[in-house]
């Protein structure tokens, strides 16, 4: 075990300094860093191409194969700008990030704030997920978010600090409900931030729908916690507006959750991704095998 984790270090030492002095450089130099890597990913290594294409053949089967190639190249660009946008966020200042991610309607999240409303942020694996953190900067009750942990506790321990910058507390997936009732036993206000729109364990799931057209499992957690324990649902939807700039508007799916039927509230999550997702689909994070259990739906 100690071998191990010195081993884990010595990779840190070696590779965070570089990623760190990567951060600080110019957009301008950052994303030529991204069509570089872009070039090598797709054409040369060609990661996850074949992925792509077979997620976009079953979301678009009305779209033909050449048109098809093209919405896969436009992800790819995307694709390495998220993580080329990620390594930004260790040094970014809040200045400049306000800057380039900006909200349309944080008013929404504010007025809930002001009825004492804990919230369940739902959010889609669409545009740029990882500069939300941001937001706490502009709402006076915590920001939570899950998240699942990286194998290297000592960059573990940097992307969570690095994520928290600005207010938001990140646990990990196994430990947001226990943190979830502690805080509504404390009568602590809160935003507790799910990405829901990837598929889970398939001896997990306790409900099926289409997504895309394509019958699939769909996490309900988001839905079972808003209604247990009263708090809002809101979706963010995050918009591209250019390279490097983007704009989140918040829409209300339920202030009182308890008030709609079973899954009513998934589906209305899943409706407004498929339609962000229909309006500019290079902006999806398609290399993930969101249809893998396709198979595996019950029959009727």
């Amino acid at each position: 075990m100690l071998k191990f984790l010195r081993m884990q270090f010595i990779i840190y030492i070696l590779v965070y300094p570089i990623i760190w002095l990567i951060s600080i450089l110019p957009f301008s130099i950052l994303y030529l860093i991204s069509d570089f890597f872009y070039v090598l990913i797709y054409y040369v290594f060609g990661y996850r191409k074949k992925v792509v294409l077979d997620n976009l053949i079953l979301a678009f089967p009305e779209k033909k194969i050449d048109e098809l190639k093209k919405i896969r190249k436009k992800f790819y660009h995307h694709f390495i700008d998220i993580f080329v946008e990620m390594i930004k966020s260790f040094t970014i200042s809040e200045k400049r990030l306000k800057r380039r991610y900006t909200f349309k309607n944080i008013e929404l999240i504010q007025n809930l704030e002001k009825k004492g409303k804990s919230i369940i942020l739902m959010g889609s694996h669409y545009a740029n997920w990882e500069w939300i953190f941001i937001m706490n900067t502009y709402v006076n009750c915590k920001g939570v978010a899950a998240y699942n942990k990286i194998g290297n506790k000592y960059f573990d321990k940097t992307i969570r600090k690095s994520r928290g910058r600005f207010g938001t507390a990140l646990v990990k997936t196994g430990k947001l409900i226990e943190l979830l009732y502690s805080n509504k036993k404390n009568n602590i206000t809160a935003i507790y931030g799910l990405l829901s729109d990837q598929s889970p364990m398939v001896k997990k799931t306790k409900y099926w729908n289409t997504f895309l057209g394509v019958t699939v499992p769909i996490h309900t957690g988001a839905e079972f916690l808003a209604k247990k324990n009263d708090f809002a649902v809101v979706m963010l939807k995050t918009t591209k507006l250019k390279r490097g700039y983007f704009n989140s508007e918040f829409k209300l799916l339920a202030e009182n959750p308890k008030d709609y039927k079973d899954y009513d509230i998934t589906d209305m999550f899943l409706r407004e991704v498929e339609n962000q997702i229909y309006t500019a689909p290079e902006y999806y994070f398609w290399t993930h095998k969101r249809f893998k259990h396709k198979d595996k739906a019950p029959k009727d």
